[in-house]
C-alpha cells in the first residue's frame, strides 16, 4: 500500500499538471469564431417587415450630405439626386446591391493566427468606442486617457484570449494634433498587439500618412494589400438618415488603399432614431444598406462590415442605456438582420453604465455579450472594459471582461448532442458496476477541460477556503493581473529597425520600451 501511494500521487501530480497546460487551440472548449445563431429575437416575417421598411425608407426619404464624390459614385450606381439634395434609392439597385455585396471577409492579424473568419455566424469579441477617460478603481477615480493608456490596453488584449480583435477604445487625449493622433493611435495598438487593430480618422487627409507607416510595418505595399490588419471603423452618416460628408471621403480613402471598412450607423433611440426598438433597427437598417451601395459603388466587393450599432437611451434623463436589456435587444434583432442578408455585421453589446467594474457592470457586459454571441453577431464590439455608457475606459474591467466573454462564447457553443454526450453507457457503468458517481470517470476527467470553461479570475472557492486566501478581491486580482502583463515586454513590439524607421518618419509620442 504504501509503495503505491507515491506512483498514485506522481500520476495525480502529473494529470494536474496536463490540466494546467495550455490546450491546443482545437481542444479549448471556446475560441474565436464559434457560430452562434440559436438565438432569434424576431419572427421571420417581422424580419422581412423590418427589411421592406428599410427599403422603403431608402426609396421614399433617402440620405442628405453625400460629398460630390459620393454623389457620383451613387448616381453613377443607379441612384437619384433629388431636388431636394436627398440621394434616393430605388428597391431594384439595393437589392442587386445586396446579392453581390461581399458574403465573408478575412480580417487579418499581423500574426496570421489571429486572422477572423467573418461568415455566416461566426462570432468574435473584441474592444471598440472612444472613450475619453480611464477608470482607476483604485481611488475611484477618471481621468483623461492618453496614448500610454492606449498602448496598455493593446497589450492586455495581446495575451487575452477571448478577445479576439482590438479596435480602439479610447481617445488620446495628450495629443493635441489630430493627425499625429490618427497616426499614433494606429502605433499605439500595433505595437501592443498582433491581433487585427480598428481605427478612425479625424479627416480624408489622414489617411495617407497612416498607411504609408503601415506599409513600412507590413513591408511594403503589397504586403499590406495582401493582408490589411488594420481596419476603418466610420461613422459614415450622421443619424437620421444623413451622409457624414468628412467621414465618407474617409471611407473613400480607405476603401482605396485596401483597408477593410466598418460602415457604423450609431443612431440613439429617442433622440436620433426612433425610440421604438423596431424603428431604431429599420433606420439602422436603412442607413447601412445605403453604406453598403457606396461602398460597392467605390470598389465591387470590398471588404466592408455591416455596422448597425443602435444605441439605447433613459427616455426620463436623456442618459444613453448602453447596459441595458433594450441595447442588448437591439444587438440581438440588427445581428438577425445580418443573418437575414448573409452580410458579415457588427453591433455593439458589452457596454456597461456603470461607473466601475462592480455587480451592476457585471450584469450589464455579460446580458449584452450573451444575447449578441448567441444571435451569431460575427463582430461584437465594445465587448469588454467601457464604463459610464463609452465615456470611460477601464485595465482592470478589460482583464475581467475576459472571464466574461469566456462564459458568453460557452453559452455560443451550445449543447452537443450525440452518442458520447448522451452518456447512457457511462450511466449505465456507473449505476451498476462503479461507484455511484461520476469524479473519477475516464469521461469526465478527459473531456473536463475540453468541455468547461474555468474562470481565471473568477472566484469558486468555498467561503471557508476564500477567507483562509485572505478574502481575496476580484478588482484586486485584475491589478494584479494587469501588473503582470505590462511588467513584461510587449510580444508585438516592432523590431528594432522598423521602430526606429517609423520613428524617424513619424512623431511617435510612445516612448521606447
Amino acid at each position: 500500500m504504501n509503495d503505491q501511494t507515491p506512483s498514485r500521487s506522481g500520476g495525480r501530480a502529473a494529470r494536474r499538471a496536463a490540466r494546467a497546460a495550455p490546450l491546443a487551440n482545437h481542444l479549448r472548449p471556446v475560441r474565436a469564431g464559434l457560430s452562434g445563431g440559436t438565438l432569434s429575437p424576431l419572427s421571420q416575417q417581422n424580419v422581412e417587415r423590418i427589411h421592406t421598411a428599410a427599403l422603403d425608407a431608402l426609396e421614399t426619404i433617402g440620405l442628405i450630405d453625400a460629398p460630390e464624390s459620393g454623389i457620383a459614385y451613387l448616381t453613377g450606381a443607379g441612384a437619384i439626386l433629388g431636388d431636394d439634395g436627398r440621394v434616393r434609392f430605388p428597391r431594384a439597385l439595393v437589392e442587386d446591391t445586396i446579392a453581390r455585396a461581399n458574403r465573408s471577409l478575412t480580417l487579418h492579424g499581423r500574426d496570421p493566427e489571429h486572422d477572423l473568419e467573418l461568415s455566416g455566424t461566426r462570432v468574435h469579441y473584441g474592444t471598440a468606442g472612444a472613450a475619453v477617460h480611464l477608470v482607476e478603481p483604485d481611488g475611484r477615480n477618471y481621468r483623461e486617457s492618453g496614448v500610454q493608456d492606449l498602448h496598455d490596453a493593446a497589450r492586455i488584449c495581446d495575451v487575452l484570449d477571448n478577445l479576439h480583435f482590438v479596435q480602439r477604445p479610447m481617445v488620446c487625449r495628450d495629443i493635441p494634433d489630430n493627425l499625429e493622433m490618427d497616426y499614433n493611435s494606429i502605433y499605439a495598438c500595433v505595437s501592443g498587439t498582433t491581433k487585427h487593430v480598428g481605427t478612425s480618422f479625424h479627416d480624408p487627409a489622414h489617411v495617407a500618412p497612416a498607411i504609408e507607416m503601415l506599409h513600412m510595418i507590413a513591408g511594403g505595399e503589397d504586403k499590406w494589400r495582401e493582408r490589411p490588419f488594420v481596419s476603418n471603423s466610420n461613422c459614415f452618416v450622421v443619424p437620421p438618415m444623413k451622409f457624414a460628408t468628412e467621414s465618407c471621403l474617409v471611407m473613400e480613402e480607405c476603401i482605396r488603399h485596401g483597408m477593410p471598412v466598418l460602415l457604423l450607423s450609431a443612431g440613439m433611440s429617442g433622440a436620433t432614431a426612433p425610440s421604438t426598438i423596431a424603428g431604431a433597427i429599420v433606420q439602422a437598417v436603412a442607413e447601412c444598406l445605403a453604406g453598403l451601395v457606396y461602398v460597392n459603388a467605390v470598389q465591387p466587393g470590398a471588404a466592408a462590415i455591416f455596422g448597425t450599432w443602435p444605441f439605447g437611451l433613459d427616455l426620463r434623463t436623456g442618459a444613453m442605456t448602453g447596459g441595458s436589456g433594450e441595447q442588448a435587444l437591439l444587438t440581438a434583432g440588427c445581428a438577425q438582420m445580418h443573418r437575414f442578408y448573409d452580410l458579415p455585421g457588427g453591433a455593439a453589446a458589452g457596454i456597461a453604465d456603470s461607473k466601475l467594474p462592480d455587480m451592476q457592470a457585471g450584469w450589464e457586459q455579460m446580458c449584452s455579450n450573451v444575447m449578441a454571441g448567441l444571435s451569431g453577431l460575427n463582430m461584437v464590439y465594445e465587448a469588454a472594459g467601457m464604463h459610464a455608457s463609452l465615456l470611460g475606459f477601464c485595465h482592470e474591467s478589460l482583464i475581467m471582461g475576459d472571464d466574461i466573454i469566456g462564459q458568453a462564447l460557452r453559452c455560443v457553443r451550445g449543447i452537443e448532442v450525440n452518442d458520447e454526450t448522451l452518456a447512457l453507457d457511462q450511466i449505465a457503468d456507473v449505476c451498476m458496476n462503479g461507484p455511484g458517481h461520476y469524479l473519477g470517470t475516464e469521461q469526465t476527467l478527459s473531456r473536463m477541460q475540453t468541455d468547461c470553461v474555468y474562470p481565471r479570475l473568477g472566484d469558486r472557492t468555498s467561503p471557508k477556503e476564500w477567507a483562509e486566501l485572505d478574502k481575496p478581491d476580484l478588482v484586486a486580482k485584475a491589478t494584479a493581473r494587469k501588473i503582470e502583463i505590462l511588467s513584461q515586454r510587449p510580444r508585438a513590439s516592432l523590431n528594432p529597425t522598423l521602430d526606429a524607421a517609423v520613428r524617424a518618419k513619424f512623431n511617435i509620442h510612445l516612448p521606447s520600451f
